[in-house]
C-alpha cells in the first residue's frame, strides 16, 4: 500500500493553492464549456480551430485542478510563529553571510511557495536541504552548477 507524502506549506502558500482552485472552478471551468458549445454550433468540428483550442484549454484546466486538490488534500499547514529556537527548520527566515560577507536573508518554505527573487527557497532546493537541521554559526557548503559556495547561519527568526 503506498503512502500519502505530506506537502508542508504556510498557510499564505495554501489560501492562495486554495484561491487559484476556486477560480479554474467557479471562473474558468464554465467559462471553457461556453466557448466550446459556441466553437460547437459553428458546424464541422473537423476544421473548426477555436473548437480544438477550447477542449485543449479545457484538458489543461481539469489537470490544474486535479494536481491542485491532491496538493490541497496532501497540505500540512506550518505556522512559523509557533516554533522557536537555533535550529534551521520548515518556516524559519534564516540569515547567512556568503563567502564575501554578503548577508542573505531566506525563509524555507514549500516547492509550491518558493521564489527566490522574494527571499522563499523551497526546503527541497539545494540550499534549502543543506541548511535544514543546521544550528546558528554553522558553516553550509552547497553545490550550485556555477560551483561550490559556502553560508554561515548568522540568525533563524520563526516570523
Amino acid at each position: 500500500m503506498a503512502t500519502v507524502e505530506k506537502l508542508p506549506m504556510l498557510a499564505e502558500g495554501h489560501a492562495v493553492l486554495a484561491t487559484t482552485l476556486k477560480r479554474l472552478k467557479e471562473i474558468e471551468r464554465p467559462e471553457v464549456v461556453e466557448q466550446i458549445e459556441v466553437a460547437r454550433a459553428h458546424g464541422d468540428l473537423s476544421e473548426n480551430a477555436e473548437y480544438h483550442a477550447a477542449k485543449e484549454r479545457q484538458g489543461q484546466i481539469e489537470a490544474q485542478v486535479i494536481e491542485l486538490e491532491d496538493q490541497l488534500a496532501r497540505a500540512v499547514i506550518i505556522d512559523p510563529t509557533t516554533l522557536s529556537g537555533d535550529k534551521v527548520v520548515f518556516g524559519a527566515t534564516v540569515h547567512l553571510l556568503d563567502e564575501d560577507d554578503k548577508k542573505i536573508v531566506y525563509q524555507i518554505v514549500g516547492h509550491t511557495e518558493a521564489d527566490a527573487r522574494r527571499g522563499r527557497i523551497s526546503y527541497n532546493s539545494p540550499l534549502g536541504r543543506a541548511l535544514i537541521g543546521r544550528r546558528i554559526g554553522e558553516e553550509v557548503e552547497v553545490t550550485t552548477p556555477s560551483g561550490d559556495r559556502y553560508y554561515t547561519i548568522e540568525s533563524v527568526e520563526f516570523i
